[in-house]
């Protein structure tokens, strides 16, 4: 005996189909923003750590070695002792693509390039 089978009640419809992409469009839509700001924000709050470390390391330095405040290092020979490094050997870099300067003067702030061109700079308040 030959059975009928109904094709229309096999699967989804082109109409059910679209419907579901949109609907995934549209949560992408919205969550892509969202990690964008939060991948931002971490990069930030990483480098500002950065930042925190080289300063203490500049300060420590400046104790050390009995300097006064405004006495300048090199971050890259001065203070390698002082932080720790990453695995390569070398001071952590900003996860934003930005360079710190060589060049730290104990009692003030260092600096990370990526500061001026960020919407959300990284700079230790």
């Amino acid at each position: 005996m030959k059975q009928n089978k109904d094709i229309r009640q096999a699967g989804f419809t082109l109409v059910e189909i679209m419907i579901v992409v949109a609907i995934i469009g549209l949560l992408a839509a919205i969550a892509i923003p969202n990690f964008v700001k939060a991948r931002a924000t971490s990069q930030a709050n990483a480098c500002i750590n950065n930042l925190r470390q080289i300063d203490a390391a500049a300060n420590q330095w400046a104790l050390e070695t009995k300097k006064v405040t405004g006495s300048t290092c090199s971050l890259s020979s001065d203070l390698n002792a002082y932080i720790k490094l990453n695995k390569s050997g070398s001071i952590p870099p900003c996860p934003a693509g930005g360079t710190y300067t060589d060049t730290i003067t104990a009692g003030t702030n260092p600096v990370c390039s990526y500061s001026s061109l960020a919407a959300q700079p990284h700079r230790l308040q």
